[in-house]
């Protein structure tokens, strides 16, 4: 045969147990689409046209879940459920809402803002680690406000909490699913309530 014949061959074992390993690796790991319903806020409008911009990380947002040997264990994804979210909650707290695929198209949007919102920080604890009898899903957030023309207005964190008991679900992915819904609907309660009370925000209220 050869020894580049040889050669060749050895490399196509090599690959071909790379990527048996590889695909060894991707089974093991669980992934959990986050999907729930988002109520809408029964709250007092503010009377403000504002343009929302769902940034690419949030739409694509993903947490990926380790376990304790360092393997991928749960890959999140949330992205959609954070849009879905504010979907419901931004109509609920200002006269007219529109959706922009560029900041860019806020000045020809005719808005009052610009809000986007951003994911910080995604924390999960699993029973299997903490020894407690719950799933809890933390999720921290930056807030950003800025005219149309970019100009900054107020820039703030917030952070939800949620939690499932484990004996409401029969199977980790829905537990997870669940923790993070709950941690979702506790965002669009302390987002939708507090808006108005952030200082920078108030200011800026005040003065239009």
């Amino acid at each position: 045969m050869g020894q580049v014949g040889m050669s060749s061959r050895k490399i196509m074992i090599r690959l071909a147990a790379l990527l048996g390993l590889a695909f060894l690796v991707a089974c093991g790991v669980s992934t959990v689409t986050i999907e729930g319903s988002f109520p809408t806020p029964n709250i007092s409008k503010l009377p403000l046209n504002v343009a929302v911009f769902y940034d690419q990380s949030l739409r694509d947002f993903a947490y990926m879940e380790y376990s304790e040997t360092g393997a991928e264990e749960f890959n999140i994804q949330s992205g959609q459920s954070h849009i879905s979210l504010f979907n419901a909650v931004l109509p609920a707290m200002f006269d007219d809402v529109v959706v922009i695929d560029s900041l860019d198209d806020a000045v020809t949007a005719e808005v009052d803002a610009v809000f986007t919102p951003l994911i910080e920080e995604f924390q999960l604890a699993l029973p299997t680690k903490t020894k407690l009898d719950v799933y809890e899903v933390w999720i921290k957030y930056n807030m950003r406000l800025a005219t149309a023309e970019g100009d900054y207005i107020a820039d703030w964190v917030l952070t939800s909490y949620g939690k499932t008991p484990t004996e409401t679900f029969r199977s980790t992915e829905a537990a997870i699913n669940d923790a993070a819904v709950v941690a979702l609907r506790d965002l669009a309660s302390s987002f939708s309530l507090s808006f108005a009370q952030v200082p920078e925000v108030r200011d800026w209220l005040a003065q239009l």
